[in-house]
């Protein structure tokens, strides 16, 4: 059966057991806030984005010319764009592994050790040797490194924004499922403000030697602090009792797809506009403009540093609006948007440097008001039983389809037939968002 919009969220604000204030007994567990959960999320998803984002900025501005010299600046950054979409490939696999573990040795176990093999497999990049060194070696192994960050992004889901949404105020669920959702532009602001310094203090020789390894470096850092940050959470009584009391543990991966397979592909729909253009003006315009020179690389991160700032602010009245209107209303509004913006996107990116800061400047605010709100709209359509799998199975399936592929698509399509392309994706993204978004609203009326 699925919920209607109505039955989003329980309205019962969840508490751990707690006898009357002054028991000073072991089941005195205290009240759980929603805000102390909102900082677990917020710790956890700012670092996995900072790692995801020094990744895809160095695709553009380091790979191409380290670990593919031997063909030109665009094939470079095609190959690249190849490599980039193997995390997104294995994030499901992530998932279903560390769900696994989770069951065996216990929800501590599994995120430390999903978010040690993601800080050693993103520091590992730091170390690679490039092509001139080892050849086609060098490529195999950067390939296998992003494949291991993919596996341990899908293992680092720790149930903390599912447990958020179900936790917060009736008439603030909106408001809570945003800050999550904060950690996107806050670890692109990062990444890019670090290869803005590095890559404007360094010469080119010295960038591309050294000086690009450094922000790998720094997000394995991240990661150790986050890690301890987050088992200070996850892993505490108050904490385990309440995840347990929303039935947020593990189900089995195949059980999952047999009994509510539909639900995780509805869901990973119903985000698409959002997830569509998540590379779209973050990753593929520096790319587009770092190859045809239109402007310096410089220039565009500053531009993009001020985009991460309008998609904070976009973020946070998302979180607003949906209170309003509700979180699917808001989805389908902004896909609606979205549509529209890829109307004008082409003409954008191929006029000057103004136009395509604008391209960038409106993109991030769209993408921060419809990202707002897309982790977990649909969660509510699990049953309690598969919600903690489900929801990690379809963020995984929304990025995989969704965004995997858009530097890739986009930048060869661009490159051989115009930016016209830019304009279809993102209009078929919208357009999906709005199909999922109707289909599950048929199915609860019909319900």
């Amino acid at each position: 059966m699925v919920p209607s919009i109505a039955q989003e969220y329980p309205s019962t604000p969840i508490r751990t057991s707690a006898p009357a204030a002054h028991s000073d007994g072991p089941e005195d567990q205290g009240h759980v806030a929603p805000s102390d959960i909102a900082v677990g999320v917020v710790i956890g998803r700012t670092s996995e984005y900072f790692d995801f984002f020094v990744y895809g900025l160095a695709s553009v501005l380091v790979f191409p010319s380290v670990f593919f010299p031997f063909d030109g600046r665009l094939e470079g950054t095609l190959y690249s764009f190849i490599i980039f979409s193997f995390a997104f490939i294995a994030r499901p696999i992530g998932s279903a592994l560390f769900m696994a573990i989770q069951r065996r040795w216990g929800r501590g176990v599994k995120l430390t050790t999903a978010l040690f093999l993601l800080g050693i497999s993103t520091a590992g990049m730091a170390f690679l040797p490039g092509y001139a060194s080892l050849g086609f070696t060098a490529i195999v192994m950067l390939s296998v490194l992003r494949f291991l960050q993919g596996i341990a992004l899908g293992g680092s889901w720790d149930g903390l924004p599912s447990l958020l949404a179900l936790n917060a105020p009736p008439n603030r669920r909106g408001w809570y499922a945003m800050l999550g959702q904060l950690g996107a532009p806050i670890g692109f602001m990062a990444a890019s403000g670090l290869y803005l310094y590095l890559h404007s203090s360094l010469s080119s020789v010295d960038f591309l030697d050294w000086g690009w390894r450094f922000p790998f470096y720094v997000a394995f850092a991240i990661n150790v602090v986050a890690l301890f940050a987050r088992l200070q959470l996850v892993v505490t009584d108050e904490f385990t009792r309440l995840l347990e009391e929303r039935e947020l543990e593990p189900a089995g991966t195949i059980e999952l797809l047999r009994a509510e397979g539909y639900n995780v592909f509805l869901g990973a729909f119903a985000a698409l506009a959002s997830y569509a253009l998540f590379h779209l003006v973050t990753v593929f315009p520096l790319s587009w403009i770092n190859l045809h020179a239109s402007q310096p690389v410089n220039s565009v991160l500053v531009v993009q540093i001020f985009g991460g700032a309008i998609g904070i602010v976009g973020v946070i009245a998302s979180g607003l609006i949906a209170d309003r209107i509700g979180r699917r209303s808001t989805l389908g509004l902004l896909a609606c948007l979205i549509a529209v913006f890829s109307v004008f996107a082409p003409i954008l990116l191929d006029g000057g440097p103004a136009m395509q800061d604008a391209f960038i400047l409106i993109g991030f605010a769209l993408l921060g008001l419809s990202y707002g709100q897309a982790a977990g709209a649909m969660t509510s359509n699990f049953s309690a039983k598969y919600r903690y799998t489900g929801a990690a199975f379809t963020t995984d399936m929304a990025w995989l389809i969704g965004a995997a592929f858009a530097p890739l698509v986009a930048l060869g399509l661009s490159a051989r037939f115009g930016l016209a392309y830019v304009s279809i994706y993102l209009l078929s993204g919208a357009i999906c968002t709005l199909a999922a978004l109707r289909v599950n609203r048929v199915l609860a009326d019909r319900d």
